[in-house]
């Protein structure tokens, strides 16, 4: 990488030295190599070797990895490293002091009216002293950033272009010559928090592809974190960084463009108008249809932005054919039901969105056309660990097939056979279930005034074991054991599963894991205390 840069120290233009370097910071984006932190081996490496070299190469090296750094440490390591050069009377191009000295000019936002992508145009100019230049200095380069809003609210592309009043000129045109086209122009206030969502999105899912059990990330959705690495967007990521860092920041206490919070009650509300509506008279398995427009709106709030009322044809192919599979268990009559319903809900939502009545109808074509591919390719992915309808029913009343092994580890006799003749007693949603399930569970007693039918495979009487007495210990036990399952069981904090992972993954049994979780919860002071403590299980 040296040799490289020595190449670069010839450059006249610091735009040219930027995207090199950028490149170059981005050949090992991604990267993942098992128990190896690539990003810091080769990164803060990089550094320390430049630093070492003495020459002039090493300081254009560290000159560009002050400003395009991905993380404060290496930016931080870099400038420390030029300072050291600098006292042994090394020099840098005249380019290097110009690196990523810019003026944020303009925003501008183009798309279509199904919303599926944005395409975020900020253009800048250089900070240099122009002899005889007027006052405001023109456009240099515009960086476009591509946003899939149907893949999570990741980038999906970058590019440059020295070309902007063309480039603007095309996506005017374009605007006016097209009823579906849109380009607008937006502050760099809204474009620096649109941005900043998007780059932490997307870094959380590659920093999360090489490790399944880092904890909470991105729904990536129809997409791998190599489809992110292995292109454009990987070659301009450091600059796209270092770019939007640039634009101003809101003022404080002022959020630009929040993503909509959508609460519990508020989807409900949501649930109910549409189901109330003419759209939806025509369903007639009332039950099928709410739980299915339940997973049609959780989809659009947690992975469109805060967005439910937007439907497009690439939108409903991505629910149908890459959230659902892999994300919902839905009951055989839900199957049934939902492209019925996800066709009421594209009329429903389309025309309260002032979708032209033409781009409703192509986005109902497309649920039709995907109808048949998604009866093919989806399948009940707890028939494969050997779960009834009715054990899903238990474990998954919300559908959330993520939650599936986690409500397992905490509640396992709900997998089972062994509490069917008694449901209603041993309800996880409510704190006497809870009891009966881990107390059943762990001391394989049950506090019943009459036996139920339940028998051991030996043809003893009864499997359990009547409550007999008080026992102050055991209770105490139990009050811990349920906290720690209705935390497991709402996945509040994520880390809390992610550390039983990595203790299972080891080889470590249940209920040491259990005890390790317990006395995690027991010493933490508070939530921020209890998160780091389970990061260092």
């Amino acid at each position: 990488m040296l040799r490289a840069a020595r190449a670069l120290l010839a450059m006249r233009h610091p735009l040219d030295a930027e995207l090199a370097f950028s490149e170059m910071l981005g050949a090992w984006w991604g990267e993942r190599v098992p128990g190896v932190d690539v990003e810091r081996l080769l990164g803060e490496g990089l550094i320390a070797h430049a630093t070492a070299s003495g020459k002039s190469a090493g300081l254009g090296v560290l000159a560009a990895i002050t400003v395009l750094g991905t993380s404060s440490t290496q930016r931080s390591l870099a400038e420390q490293g030029m300072i050291a050069l600098r006292e042994r009377g090394l020099q840098v191009p005249e380019w290097a002091s110009q690196l990523g000295v810019v003026t944020p000019v303009s925003a501008y936002v183009s798309s279509d009216q199904f919303g599926d992508t944005d395409d975020v145009v900020c253009v800048f100019s250089r900070d240099r002293d122009r002899p005889g230049a007027p006052g405001a200095l023109p456009p240099e380069h515009a960086l476009i950033l591509v946003l899939d809003h149907n893949g999570g609210g990741v980038l999906r592309d970058a590019w440059v272009t020295t070309k902007v009043e063309q480039l603007l000129e095309q996506c005017r045109k374009r605007a006016e010559a097209d009823e579906f086209a849109r380009f607008t122009r937006i502050e760099l206030t809204e474009a620096r928090a649109l941005l900043s969502r998007a780059l932490e999105r997307t870094e959380q899912v590659v920093a999360a592809s090489g490790d399944p059990a880092s904890g909470p990330t991105v729904e990536l959705v129809g997409l791998q974190a190599s489809d992110l690495t292995g292109g454009s967007l990987a070659t301009h990521f450091a600059l796209a960084n270092a770019r939007v860092r640039t634009l101003p920041v809101p003022p404080e206490g002022v959020e630009v463009s929040p993503t909509p919070v959508w609460r519990r009650d508020r989807r409900a509300v949501l649930a109910a108008r549409f189901l109330a509506s003419d759209e939806a008279a025509e369903l007639s398995d009332s039950y099928a249809a709410s739980r299915c427009v339940d997973h049609i709106i959780s989809h659009g709030c947690d992975v469109d932005s805060g967005r439910p009322m937007r439907v497009s044809p690439r939108k409903v192919e991505s629910f149908l054919l890459h959230w659902l599979p892999g994300r919902v268990v839905l009951l055989s009559e839900e199957q049934e039901a939902m492209p019925h319903v996800l066709a009421a809900w594209v009329r429903w939502a389309g025309a309260r969105g002032g979708l032209p009545e033409v781009a409703v109808g192509a986005t109902l074509d497309a649920v039709w056309e995907s109808t048949t591919e998604f009866v093919r390719t989806y399948h009940d992915p707890a028939r494969p660990l050997g779960l009834r309808q009715e054990a899903v029913r238990r474990l998954l009343p919300d559908g959330d097939f993520a939650s599936l092994a986690r409500r397992m580890f905490a509640f396992p006799l709900l997998a089972s056979e062994l509490v069917t003749w008694a449901p209603e007693e041993f309800d996880p949603d409510t704190p006497k279930g809870r009891r009966a399930l881990l107390r059943l569970d762990h001391y394989g007693e049950y506090e019943a005034a009459t036996p139920h039918n339940g028998r051991h495979s030996t043809g003893q009487d009864h499997w359990y074991r009547p409550v007999t007495g008080d026992d102050p210990e055991r209770e105490r036990e139990l009050d811990r054991h349920e906290r720690l399952a209705r935390r497991l069981w709402h996945g509040r904090p994520a880390n809390l599963w992610a550390a039983a992972r990595r203790m299972l993954d080891r080889g470590v049994d249940r209920p040491t894991v259990l005890a390790a979780l317990g006395g995690v919860l027991d010493s933490a002071t508070g939530e921020s205390d209890l998160r780091r403590r389970l990061d260092a299980l």
